[in-house]
């Protein structure tokens, strides 16, 4: 299919292009823009949803402000596509999330447009606010300064702790706050019920009958922006402020909520509020996945649908037929279900990601027992801590990537107090498309140093339905962490009767003869394709599942040195700290002198694109591991690597097959 551009989109490479276009020609523009989008992530699976929610506001933030001079933060950055499309990469978007193509977030090093790279949520105020304020201590008072971010996202402590210190600022900055009801999920907590009620109260519609009033007699903004801003500000302050704002608490200027969808509206109220100095928030509602039908009415879904018919909407399911094995993620909300109904004392908590990690499953049948907490990983990991201090046996879902804002958190809260918290890293390794944003290369690495966390990560759905199960046995109660990674596992037959596994404990899977391999995880299962290739081959190398890393299982690791002269270790997750890091340990402690190979995430950040080129590009998928152990195992004498990087080991590999 052949993606055509509208003529009025085909002329914009830059925001001065947009601010070209007539006013009267917006609504066009925007028509567009969201067709140009729908058209391309129909066949380059991307976040639809989300950028087809703010393409009114996308099109007004440049026709009003002097981007990329003025500043423009969008928090976590799904919702940025159509912003990429109009700052010179429109013909580059058919690359986004593909290898070596654009970020399917915003970026800093590939546009000056992008000014600040984001996809953690929450992060968009405080990263305006520092800028805006180093703009205040150079004496640049005219360059502007905002954030656009989501209702979901606002749930973040980080953004209410930015909101708190720009209220005393006296800052340059204006805070465009999405309210849509949802991030990916529906939004939950008090502050979505409180939008909502400002919304629905209507005390709101005074407000914005005297806005569009002031605007429309206005024409443009400038002569009437005073006026414009002392009757909107009498309005809040006479009927809404007699129950309190909670922005006007903090000491931003509140305007709002106005139609998100309506470009005219949104360039002349930004053009009135860029007249307004000091920090300042703008309520805007918009319809997430505007413009195409399915998307409006399944959100959640069509946050990210994969390929699609860009006509009807509908989404076009591909590959081959028949009984497949599950995603982890499923595996884990039908199991914690299963154990919940024998263990009156389990709960659930995600913060926002209750369909992505299957927590929903649990939500369904058991709400009362499953708690999204909103985009609050710190608060979900004390909240928790504060249910087994209490008796309870949490099981704490949070994405890899995300748990890194929660460390404290795990080593104050809760393996400090050694409480029986089970903590479940979905997406542990690397994710694919959505690039190093997203990576859990990091969580084996940062947890392995922590006292009292007991850490595993199942090579397969039956390994990790035993994990959970052991983890809340009675008297197994302690901190435990269970990573695992995004996408399927390997059995379809995934449902197995539940097994007790001795804490600590590895397996062997294979004995061979000169070379080991010990691996954790999920990468066994390229371990174990590899090995049944090389036997055919005559080579037999030994294989070790270790299961847990912490704590490691030393009688396995001292069969695998004592009996073999060079071990391989393989993990998805970083090589600094990890697997690798604890068996060189370990060797080192013992005084053994194996010749020790690291094969994991290397010591850099690994971009985006297709999970199996990722694995390749760092040297641990199948075909790797086979014609690595092959060249070793052919070479005769193999000299002592501490430490190499995929470049590297490539270029000692062909100096082995030489």
């Amino acid at each position: 299919m052949v993606i055509k551009t509208g003529e009025l989109l085909n002329t914009i490479e830059s925001s001065d292009d947009v601010k070209k276009v007539s006013e009267k020609q917006l609504p066009k523009l925007c028509k567009e823009l969201r067709q140009y989008i729908i058209d391309v992530i129909s066949q380059n699976p991307g976040h639809l949803g989300a950028s087809l929610g703010v393409v009114e506001l996308t099109v007004a933030l440049h026709y009003v402000f002097n981007t990329p001079y003025d500043k423009l933060v969008w928090d976590v950055g799904h919702q940025a596509y159509g912003h990429k499309i109009l700052t010179g990469r429109r013909e580059a978007f058919m690359s986004n999330r593909k290898l070596h193509g654009l970020s399917g977030f915003p970026k800093m090093s590939e546009s000056e447009y992008d000014s600040f790279g984001v996809g953690h949520s929450s992060t968009s105020i405080s990263a305006v606010l520092g800028m805006a304020m180093a703009a205040k201590m150079q004496g640049d008072l005219n360059r502007q300064h905002i954030a656009v971010i989501g209702d979901g996202s606002m749930t973040g402590g980080m953004a209410l702790e930015a909101i708190n210190n720009a209220g005393v600022s006296d800052t340059n900055i204006l805070i465009i706050l999405n309210d849509n009801g949802i991030s990916i999920d529906k939004s939950v907590g008090a502050l979505d019920g409180y939008l909502t009620s400002i919304v629905t109260s209507p005390t709101y519609n005074r407000i914005k009958d005297i806005t569009w009033k002031v605007l429309g007699r206005a024409g443009r903004p400038g002569a009437d922006s005073q006026r414009f801003v002392s009757q909107v500000e009498n309005a809040i302050k006479g009927s809404i402020l007699q129950k309190s704002n909670l922005f006007e608490s903090f000491n931003i200027r509140y305007f709002g909520p106005v139609d998100g969808n309506n470009v005219n509206k949104m360039v002349r109220v930004l053009a009135a509020l860029k007249k307004i100095r000091g920090p300042k928030i703008l309520h805007i509602k918009t319809t997430k996945g505007k413009g195409l039908e399915e998307a409006e009415n399944h959100q959640t879904q069509y946050h990210a649908p994969g390929v699609f018919d860009p006509q009807t909407g509908k989404i076009i399911k591909n590959g081959v037929e028949g009984p497949k094995p599950p995603k982890y993620q499923e595996v884990f909300g039908n199991t914690i279900v299963e154990l919940a109904e024998k263990n009156a004392s389990i709960v659930g908590i995600t913060p926002a990601m209750p369909s992505g990690c299957s927590l929903n499953i649990m939500m369904q049948k058991m709400p009362e027992r499953a708690f999204d907490v909103g985009i609050a990983e710190q608060h979900a990991v004390t909240f928790a801590a504060g249910l087994a201090s209490s008796g309870m046996t949490p099981f704490c879902n949070i994405y890899s990537s995300f748990t890194q804002r929660a460390y404290d958190q795990v080593i104050h809260d809760v393996a400090l107090q050694n409480l029986p918290v089970i903590m479940c890293l979905d997406r542990g390794g690397l994710v694919g498309e959505d690039g190093p944003t997203h990576h859990g290369a990091y969580d084996m690495s940062m947890f392995r140093t922590i006292p009292n966390l007991t850490i595993c990560a199942p090579m397969n759905e039956h390994e990790l339905r035993n994990m959970m199960y052991t983890a809340q046995l009675i008297d197994e109660k302690r901190p435990y962490v269970i990573r695992y990674p995004r996408g399927r596992g390997v059995k379809v037959d995934w449902k197995n009767t539940f097994e007790r596994i001795s804490i600590g404990k590895g397996r062997c899977l294979r004995k061979g003869k000169t070379v080991a391999i010990v691996s954790i995880g999920h990468p066994g299962n390229f371990v174990a394709e590899a090995l049944n290739r090389l036997e055919q081959k005559g080579i037999h190398v030994s294989h070790y599942d270790m299961r847990f890393l912490k704590p490691i299982d030393e009688n396995l690791l001292l069969e695998a040195c004592e009996n073999h002269d060079t071990i391989i270790t393989v993990e998805d997750g970083s090589i600094i700290g990890g697997l690798g890091s604890a068996v060189m340990e370990f060797a080192s402690d013992h005084h053994y002198k194996n010749t020790v190979f690291r094969l994991g995430i290397p010591d850099e950040f690994i971009e985006h694109g297709k999970l199996e080129e990722l694995h390749k590009i760092c040297g641990f998928d199948t075909d790797s591991i086979e014609h690595y152990v092959e060249a070793i195992a052919m070479s005769g004498k193999v000299g002592v690597i501490r430490s190499m990087n995929p470049k590297e080991r490539n270029s000692h590999l062909k100096k082995i097959q030489n």
